[in-house]
C-alpha cells in the first residue's frame, strides 16, 4: 500500500508554521493591546467600545446597515435564482459566470465604478441632464447609504445566486407537484413546501452576506465619506489618523469575535444543505421557458441582472475613455508620466509594477503552503481533519483591516521586525488568498483513486515520484485555477495594503483611492483608467479560472 513518507509530514508543517507566526501571534497581539493597554486601565479601550455614544453608534450602523444589505441581496437575487435553478433557456451558463464577476472584483473597482455610473458627474447624471436639459445632476446619491447599500447588492448578489440557486435546482419538483395534486394553490406550495427546504440556504447565504457586508471596508470608505463608518473604517481611522493603537486593537478584537461566531453558524447551515433530500440532478429539474408569462419573467429577470451587474463596469471603462470629451486613452497614458517632475513622485506605472510583483510573490508562497495544507487534510484521520480543516479556513473570517492592523503592532520589532520591509504585503496577501489554493485543490485531491498511487508504489516509485507523475498531472488544472485566485485576490487587496504598503511601494488599488481622494479630472480619470485595468485584469483572471474548472469541482 503507498502510504506517506515523514517528508509529506514535514511538508505538513509549513503551512502550520506559517499561520502560527503571521495569524495567531498578530492575533494574540491584538487581543493584548486591547485588553492590557500601555497606557490606562485594563480593559478600558474595550468597555469604552459600550459607554462611549460615537463607538456605539459605529457598531450600530455596522451592524444595521449590514441587515438591510442583506435583506436588499436576498430581494434581488432570488428571482434571480429561480429561474436559474428551474428553467432551461440560452446563455444561462455563461450569464451565471457573468454574474459572478463583481464578488471577484477589487472593492476600489467597484467603489469607482459606482462613482462613473451614478456620482454627480457620472453616466446617468450626464444622460438626464443633456435629455432634459438639466443644470444640475438630478441624482445626489455620492456619500449616501443608498449607494452603499446598492454597492452591497452589487457586490453579493452572486453569494445568493450560487448558493440558493444551486439547491432550489436540485430539490425533486414531484413534492411541489404533488401538493399542487391535493390543491394547494402556488402560494402555499412556496409557504409550505418549497420555503422550508430552501431555509437552510437562504440562511446560509444570508449569513454569509452579513459578514461579508458587516466586514464592509473599501466601499464604505470611498462611497460613504466621513459620514458613516463601519467598524472597518474605523479601526482604519482609529490607527492611521488618531493614531489610538489600544482602541483600534479593542474594535479588532470585537470583528474577530463577530466574525467568527457568524462564520461557526454560517459552517452549520452548510452542513444542513447537505442532509439528504432526495436530491436530483439539475437537468432532470429544469424545464424549458413556456408561455408569455414565464417568457415576460425570464426577461424581466435578465434585465434586471444587466442593469445591476452590467451596466456599473460598463459605465467605469467608458466613463474611463471619455472623461473630459471625446473617446481617448489619454488619462491610461497619463498613467506612466510624472507630471509634477518631482523627484520622490511614484509613477501610477510604479503601482502597476508592484502590484504584480506583490501578486506573483504571493501566489508562490499561497501554492507552497496551500498545496501541503491540501494535502494535509487528504489524512485518513477524520480527527486530525476535523481539527485542521477549520484552522486553515480561519483567514477567511477575519478581515484584512484586522489583519493589517496585527502586522503594525506584532511584526515592527525582533524577532519578526517586518515593519520597514516590502515583504510585509505579500505575507498579507498570502495570508488571505491561501486558502482559496486549499479549496480549489481539496476536492480534486481527494477524488484521486488511491489504487493509482499503490500501483506505482508495486512498481518501485517513491514517494515522491508517486506525487511527480500520478498525482500531479491530475491536480495541475485545479492548482492553476488556485494559483489564478491567489493572483487576482493579491492583485486587488485593499484593505491590509493601506496600512501596510510603504509610500515608495503603493499598489494598483492604494494609487486608486489616492487619486478619488484628490481634486481635478486628470487625478479622477486616472483612478478610472487603472480601475479599468484592474477590473480587465479580474475579469479575465476568472474567465480562466471557468475555463480550467473540472465540472463543478472546487468550492469557490
Amino acid at each position: 500500500m503507498w502510504r506517506r513518507r515523514a517528508w509529506w509530514k514535514v511538508g505538513g508543517v509549513v503551512p502550520l508554521i506559517f499561520l502560527l507566526l503571521f495569524f495567531f501571534y498578530p492575533l494574540a497581539q491584538i487581543l493584548r493591546t486591547s485588553l492590557f493597554p500601555p497606557e490606562g486601565a485594563p480593559l478600558a479601550p474595550l468597555a469604552s467600545l459600550f459607554t462611549d455614544s460615537y463607538f456605539v453608534r459605529v457598531l450600530g450602523f455596522s451592524g444595521w446597515q449590514a441587515l438591510l444589505s442583506t435583506a436588499l441581496t436576498l430581494l434581488a437575487a432570488l428571482p434571480a435564482a429561480y429561474v436559474f435553478a428551474r428553467y432551461r433557456w440560452r446563455g444561462k451558463t455563461a450569464l451565471r459566470a457573468l454574474a459572478t464577476v463583481p464578488f471577484v472584483l477589487p472593492t476600489v473597482v467597484v467603489a469607482a465604478a459606482f462613482g462613473a455610473l451614478l456620482g454627480p458627474s457620472g453616466t446617468l447624471n450626464r444622460v438626464l441632464q443633456g435629455a432634459f436639459g438639466l443644470h444640475s445632476p438630478p441624482i445626489r446619491l455620492q456619500g449616501t447609504l443608498t449607494l452603499i447599500l446598492l454597492s452591497h447588492v452589487f457586490y453579493n448578489f452572486t453569494v445568493v445566486l450560487r448558493i440558493v440557486g444551486g439547491m432550489w435546482a436540485n430539490l425533486d419538483p414531484g413534492l411541489e407537484e404533488a401538493a399542487a395534486v391535493l390543491g394547494a394553490s402556488r402560494l402555499r406550495v412556496w409557504r409550505e413546501v418549497t420555503l422550508p427546504l430552501l431555509l437552510p440556504a437562504i440562511g446560509a447565504s444570508a449569513l454569509l452576506v452579513y459578514i461579508f457586508t458587516f466586514t464592509a471596508f473599501g466601499t464604505v470608505l470611498i462611497l460613504g465619506g466621513p459620514r458613516f463608518a463601519t467598524v472597518e473604517v474605523e479601526i482604519y481611522r482609529q490607527t492611521v489618523e488618531i493614531f489610538n493603537l489600544p482602541v483600534a486593537a479593542a474594535l479588532a478584537l470585537l470583528q474577530i469575535a463577530v466574525s467568527l461566531g457568524l462564520t461557526a453558524l454560517y459552517t452549520r447551515l452548510q452542513e444542513r444543505t447537505a442532509l439528504p433530500l432526495d436530491l436530483r440532478p439539475r437537468r432532470s429539474t429544469e424545464r424549458p421557458v413556456t408561455g408569455p408569462g414565464r417568457r415576460l419573467f425570464l426577461v424581466a429577470v435578465i434585465l434586471w441582472m444587466a442593469i445591476l451587474l452590467v451596466l456599473p463596469l460598463v459605465a467605469l471603462l467608458a466613463r474611463a475613455l471619455t472623461l473630459g470629451g471625446g473617446w481617448s486613452l489619454h488619462f491610461f497614458r497619463l498613467l506612466g508620466a510624472n507630471r509634477t517632475n518631482s523627484y520622490f513622485f511614484v509613477p501610477p506605472s510604479a503601482a502597476i509594477r508592484n502590484s504584480v510583483l506583490f501578486a506573483v510573490a504571493a501566489t508562490v508562497m499561497a501554492l507552497l503552503i496551500g498545496l501541503p495544507a491540501a494535502y494535509l487534510l487528504t489524512t485518513p484521520r477524520r480527527g486530525l481533519r476535523a481539527i485542521l480543516d477549520p484552522i486553515f479556513m480561519l483567514p477567511l473570517g477575519t478581515s484584512a483591516v484586522t489583519l493589517g492592523f496585527g502586522y503594525l503592532i506584532a511584526l515592527n520589532a525582533p524577532p519578526l521586525n517586518l515593519r520597514a520591509s516590502p515583504l510585509l504585503v505579500p505575507i498579507a496577501h498570502t495570508l488571505i488568498a491561501f486558502p482559496f489554493v486549499v479549496r480549489a485543490v481539496l476536492p480534486v485531491l481527494r477524488g484521486i483513486n488511491p489504487r493509482l498511487r499503490e500501483a506505482a508504489a508495486v512498481l518501485g516509485a517513491p514517494p515522491g515520484r508517486v506525487v511527480w507523475e500520478v498525482d500531479a498531472p491530475i491536480i495541475a488544472r485545479a492548482v492553476l485555477i488556485g494559483a489564478v485566485f491567489a493572483f487576482t485576490i493579491s492583485l486587488g487587496e485593499f484593505g491590509a495594503t493601506l496600512l501596510l504598503s510603504r509610500p515608495e511601494f503603493p499598489t494598483m488599488p492604494v494609487v486608486i483611492y489616492r487619486f478619488l481622494g484628490q481634486p481635478g479630472i486628470e487625478n479622477y480619470g486616472q483612478a478610472l483608467a487603472m480601475s479599468s485595468l484592474l477590473m480587465l485584469v479580474t475579469v479575465l483572471g476568472f474567465v480562466a479560472i471557468e475555463r480550467l474548472r473540472i465540472g463543478d469541482l472546487g468550492e469557490f
